[in-house]
């Protein structure tokens, strides 16, 4: 984890060390009361009974998950290499705070995309890397109810703030970290909620920047 001041990030350094960083924690790890197990539900709307409609709610709200649009921007940026593939992609995320920025990276380990009689989930995961503010895991899917029509969007976690983390930042998170965690599930599922909704969707066209050796940095910062 990397605290950085304002207007002096270096995003596209860090993400190339990202590469070489394993996760911070192991699965085997996690259990209560250490860690904190989170399940948030967001109904978005309704389509009409039966699979995902061609162009309706479902697929515009999968667009905006698949790419990472829905986080709400004065809590989190995201930056990856454009062009790279969903499974396996490195991220770095940039948590905002007044006054300071922490550079964390995590590593999307799973794609699901599968359908039933009852309903068609599509969806992703990350998971924290050597140097993250906290370990743990992060799914988020898109789902459509075949009988009710209803789509969900499901955001489920289990997290910790890392153990080695200094005095000043355990004090912090006690103060404020949880706080901001729910408000950013609660935020995020209000935001992918009114973009599925728009008539035309607006999804911002990211800037780029050269990192060399095939490199380009996709930078993820939502519609206000």
């Amino acid at each position: 984890m990397r605290v950085v001041l304002p207007g002096r990030t270096d995003p596209a350094s860090v993400l190339r060390g990202l590469r070489d960083r394993d996760l911070n924690y192991s699965p085997g790890e996690v259990r209560p009361p250490e860690w904190v197990f989170d399940e948030h539900r967001h109904v978005l709307g309704r389509e009409a009974p039966g699979p995902p409609e061609g162009h309706g709610l479902w697929r515009r709200a999968r667009e905006l998950v698949a790419a990472y649009e829905f986080t709400p921007p004065e809590i989190i940026r995201a930056f990856h290499a454009a062009g790279s593939e969903l499974l396996g992609r490195d991220m770095l995320l940039e948590a905002r705070l007044p006054g300071l920025r922490f550079l964390m990276g995590v590593r999307v380990t799973a794609v699901r995309d599968d359908a039933d009689a009852e309903r068609t989930t599509w969806g992703w995961s990350y998971e924290t890397l050597r140097g993250h503010l906290e370990r743990g895991r992060v799914d988020y899917e898109v789902v459509k109810h075949h009988a009710s029509g209803e789509v969900e969007f499901v955001a489920r976690s289990y997290s910790q703030l890392h153990p080695r983390a200094p005095w000043w930042m355990r004090l912090g998170w006690r103060l404020f970290g949880r706080r901001v965690q729910l408000r950013f599930y609660r935020r995020a599922g209000l935001r992918l909620r009114g973009l599925s909704h728009a008539a035309d969707t607006v999804v911002v066209v990211p800037a780029t920047a050269d990192l060399g050796a095939g490199w380009a940095l996709r930078i993820h910062d939502p519609v206000p």
